[in-house]
């Protein structure tokens, strides 16, 4: 950061001192930096890209910097972000410049960057969130990246993004028996499950549609166990289209322990739908 300097004087006659105001100056850092991440919002298992910003107001090169980012270092300093090997870009004025050295672990090490006289350079990477991250409604992830070397004063920066709000839904179907004889019956099932932090619902857009090939007659469906209303969905034994209604299906919100060793666990809001009909 900038550093401020004070001074005043001081004037002597005949056995009287007197003192001036006091003047504040400030000596400007050479060296400058930011930070932003390009994501609006995380998920654990997706990737998070940095962007490091460092601007020159000196009129020499500032050369062979190192930046070191503690990739959002949680709980004992266990980083919540990885380090995809590879990722890193570097730009001088605009220009791309060959890969700088980049080495990932418990925190990010970035060595031989330069930055041009009155000018500037740009870092970017990509990161992973780790298992470390909080799924959580209203957790954040934060990450600080330091800038030194060069006899320049170490300046730091930190970009901050906010866990993922919404439903994350996977879908798998089974059917039974596998193998039937013609105008046999079989029953379909769909689990849903939902490793998002919040529920699922109408508000979602959320229906399920199948087409089913054998076209399946006098159907029935039932929800979590519960015959489903008619009103729940439609079927066209004509087409075999099934499509369930708005709102006639909801799959709770996952919900998220932290593990004594720092890492958290998922255990997914669930969803079944079953449809038994003939062939």
């Amino acid at each position: 950061m900038p550093q401020q300097f004070t001074n005043r004087a001081q004037l002597s006659y005949n056995n009287t001192v007197v003192l001036s105001n006091t003047v504040t100056g400030e000596i400007a850092d050479v060296l400058s930096i930011s930070k932003t991440v390009l994501e609006d919002s995380y998920t654990v298992g997706g990737r998070l890209t940095y962007v490091v910003n460092l601007v020159n107001s000196d009129t020499v090169p500032l050369t062979d910097l190192t930046l070191v980012d503690d990739l959002g270092a949680g709980t004992g300093g266990t980083p919540l972000l990885t380090y995809v090997d590879g990722s890193v870009h570097y730009f001088a004025d605009g220009v791309e410049q060959p890969a700088p050295t980049a080495t990932g672990g418990t925190t990010l090490t970035i060595t031989g960057i330069s930055v041009p006289a009155g000018g500037n350079a740009a870092v970017i990477y990509e990161t992973t969130v780790n298992e470390y991250a909080s799924p959580e409604v209203g957790a954040v992830l934060t990450n600080t990246v330091t800038a030194s070397g060069d006899g320049t004063t170490t300046v730091t920066a930190s970009a901050t993004v906010p866990a993922n709000v919404g439903p994350v839904l996977t879908i798998s179907k089974t059917l039974s028996p596998l193998v039937v004889t013609a105008s046999g019956v079989i029953t379909y099932t769909f689990l849903i499950r939902n490793n998002g932090n919040e529920a699922a619902g109408a508000d979602d857009n959320l229906n399920l549609t199948d087409t089913f090939n054998p076209i399946l007659s006098g159907i029935t469906v039932t929800y979590n166990g519960a015959p489903m209303a008619a009103s729940g969905y439609t079927y066209d034994e004509g087409t075999g289209v099934f499509q369930t209604t708005a709102g006639s299906i909801e799959v709770p919100a996952g919900t998220f322990t932290q593990n004594e060793d720092g890492t958290w666990t998922s255990t997914p809001g669930e969803a079944t739908l079953t449809i038994t009909g003939t062939i």
